[in-house]
């Protein structure tokens, strides 16, 4: 099938489209909330206690949360209503963001400059309990990918994904920017308690396929079952050492996601940082559109080895000298890129892990892969603090290096961005020529499809989709019912 073939593409007239449409659109506001608090404590806490070592550790937290919960994650979604765990998610985000704004309202102005302040600490807990609880969205989007589309249109459902995230990169960072600029923490605790309500209602209102009320789990198949979903995994040829492989990189990319901020608001304000961001996310919605357009390579997991490539030259050369104009372009290169790898590897889950299982091995990559991360975050914050920053601004660094790295504390945190890229680089060669990764491209290429399956093009009209497939794959909801409206 060519990338353009009518019936792989994605059009309106299908109701399937039309719901999935409906609920891309309440995943964005959420998301817009959720990553509006993300950014927003972010910036806050570094233009507060001015802590390189706070914002890593409060990257750290947020990265150990996300670890923690994800099998679990998985597992609500494959045992309840999709919709009901979406409803769950938002109602829980927004009642931490409401105890958030009464704590900060009650709190002395002072204490947000003081790094070890307990009430400081309370909130961004808290703040990032409200951001975590929004992560069943996450493991439930590409879930409903799989039962709402066939293969052939699954990887451009998996741009749409993308695009919406960037769409909501490109709001947040400009609101968060300007809204802790204009007055701290309260008008961002104000914004998200209002959009999550109204998210609440928007979502009783979008109709769900019946066929998404729960996995059809076998027998005895009950709760998280951690030891089924290892066995699944196990029985992918190349799965466990592309996880694997994920996890490290990770470990690696912990780096970009504590420094960065610190980084960029060395250069500029929280106002311009934000704007700045929010010009880069359009990067990603283009990324996202254009897999909408052309879906992803025929082999995915080449793909995701071959972008990260990419992004690690990228995240090595922007570092190389203090240049707005270098840092805004390495992470162009980079937002553009982000969404082939997460629709890459979405599309080889959706196609080779059973449905019923789905739920669960993506909270199991997410909390595998996440794990590294935390570690990378509460290391390298003190790492860059204590040892890199002041070993380019008086120490031997700033001598041996300086005539070309440039010398003081933010070249200390280039050079700690340059070293990761070097290592994640050497790391994603090793996989590309392993035989794990040639083993798991073999099975994606001849794995049964799992969820819907488009029928003939013979048999249908010529400007029309598919609201039908034939018999389903055991285990994926009855294809007949896949557009009857869930009873929520």
């Amino acid at each position: 099938m060519t990338p353009n073939a009518p019936e792989a593409r994605l059009r309106l007239a299908d109701p399937a489209v039309r719901n999935f449409a409906q609920l891309l659109v309440n995943v964005l506001m959420v998301s817009v909330t959720n990553f509006t608090v993300w950014f927003a404590i972010t910036f806050f806490v570094y233009l507060e206690t001015r802590s390189v070592f706070a914002t890593g550790v409060l990257s750290g937290i947020f990265l150990v949360a996300t670890a923690l919960t994800g099998i679990w994650f998985g597992s609500l979604v494959d045992h309840h209503r999709k919709k009901s765990v979406m409803q769950a998610s938002a109602a829980v985000s927004a009642s931490l963001y409401a105890a958030c704004l009464v704590l900060y309202l009650v709190t002395p102005g002072e204490e947000w400059g003081d790094p070890a302040s307990g009430r400081l600490w309370l909130l961004i807990c808290l703040l990032m309990a409200g951001v975590i609880a929004g992560n069943p969205r996450t493991i439930a989007l590409p879930t409903v990918v799989t039962v709402l589309f066939d293969e052939a249109r699954r990887a451009r459902a998996n741009g749409l994904v993308g695009t919406a995230t960037g769409i909501s990169f490109l709001v947040t960072s400009v609101i968060s920017g300007l809204l802790v600029g204009a007055g701290g923490m309260l008008p961002v605790l104000l914004l998200a308690v209002v959009v999550l309500g109204i998210s609440l209602v928007h979502l009783q209102a979008v109709r769900m396929p019946e066929g998404l009320t729960e996995a059809a789990a076998g027998e005895g198949d009950h709760g998280v079952d951690l030891r089924g979903t290892i066995r699944v995994v196990r029985g992918i040829p190349g799965m466990f050492p592309l996880i694997f492989f994920t996890t490290l990189n990770n470990l690696l990319g912990g780096a970009l996601m504590a420094l960065t901020d610190p980084y960029g608001l060395s250069m500029m304000s929280v106002e311009t940082w934000g704007i700045a961001w929010g010009g880069l996310s359009t990067l990603m919605i283009i990324g996202g559109l254009t897999i909408a357009r052309t879906g992803v390579s025929s082999n995915p997991v080449r793909l995701v080895l071959l972008v990260n490539l990419a992004l690690w030259t990228v995240t090595f050369i922007f570092p190389m000298y203090a240049s707005v104009v270098l840092l805004l372009g390495g992470l162009a290169v980079y937002m553009f890129l982000i969404p082939f790898v997460e629709a890459a590897e979405q599309t080889v889950l959706q196609k080779v892990v059973p449905y019923e299982r789905q739920g669960r091995v993506f909270g199991f990559a997410q909390s595998v892969e996440q794990s590294a991360s935390p570690l990378t975050a509460f290391l390298i914050s003190p790492l860059a603090q204590f040892v890199f920053m002041p070993f380019m601004t008086d120490g031997a660094g700033a001598r041996l290096l300086g005539g070309w790295l440039g010398t003081g504390p933010m070249r200390g945190v280039a050079l700690l961005l340059m070293i990761a890229a070097v290592l994640g680089f050497a790391l994603t060669v090793v996989a590309l020529t392993s035989k794990q990764y040639r083993l798991l491209s073999r099975r994606y290429r001849e794995a049964e499809p799992v969820g819907a399956e488009p029928e003939p093009v013979a048999a249908q009209p010529a400007l029309e989709l598919v609201t039908t497939v034939p018999a389903p794959v055991a285990g994926t909801p009855e294809p007949g019912r896949a557009l009857e409206p869930e009873c929520a």
